[in-house]
């Protein structure tokens, strides 16, 4: 008998595609936004950053019933979306994408401004003597040199959206092969009294957790004796 079931392994899958897209989309969105969070001298830098943060402390409750809301019939964005023929977004695995994208927000920003911190000044000013172009000197010389700040920056968004429970059951609900992730696949089977069930589930997500975590502790020592 397999150790998993066929719906364990299918909401395994979604859930690893959900933090790969999420993932990728914001590496995208995420790096300018702690670029400019990490060179700016302005008064919004306060603001932008609060906002950044606010779901690390926001119920996800909250901030999926808000989702669901500007993303619903009414809301400005389920009116877009309606108008352009896409549909609607919440109860769709689009619908989690963006969810998702929100709610790990800050595991990506932090750790890529962190790293932009630290590549400090004179080497952008170096490399603006050599003509380079602030452009050229982003991809050539901050890239490179915070190049263990995106690592953990990924790692740390890829398991956050892993674990995510909340936001998901709000914006998804619970449609098997759409929206049902590893989190509300457990939560399915402890409703249902599945112990069994959701205790293989979860031990699957105890080991990967750990072993994510692991990676990233054993590896941050090393990333730093590089300096």
């Amino acid at each position: 008998m397999n150790m998993l079931s066929d719906g364990d392994l299918q909401a395994l899958w979604l859930t690893v595609r959900l933090a790969t897209i999420v993932t990728m989309i914001l590496l995208i969105i995420g790096t300018p936004i702690a670029w400019w969070l990490a060179r700016t001298k302005t008064w919004w830098k306060g603001p932008a950053s609060a906002v950044v943060a606010l779901p690390l402390v926001l119920p996800p409750s909250v901030l999926g019933f808000y989702l669901l809301v500007v993303m619903g019939p009414n809301g400005p964005v389920g009116q877009l979306t309606q108008t352009l023929g896409i549909g609607l977004l919440p109860f769709t695995f689009w619908g989690l994408v963006i969810a998702s994208v929100f709610y790990s927000l800050p595991f990506m920003v932090q750790p890529l401004k962190t790293a932009f911190e630290a590549v400090g000044d004179r080497p952008l000013e170096v490399a603006a003597t050599l003509r380079a172009s602030p452009l050229d000197a982003f991809f050539t010389v901050a890239v490179p040199l915070a190049a263990p700040g995106f690592l953990t920056a990924s790692i740390l968004t890829f398991a956050h959206t892993v674990g995510e429970f909340g936001v998901i059951l709000m914006i998804g609900g619970n449609l098997p092969g759409i929206t049902r992730v590893a989190s509300v696949q457990i939560y399915d089977h402890v409703e249902a009294l599945e112990y069994m069930q959701a205790h293989r589930l979860s031990a699957v997500m105890l080991i990967f957790s750990f072993v994510v975590l692991l990676a990233l502790y054993m590896w941050r020592p090393n990333a730093n004796k590089s300096y």
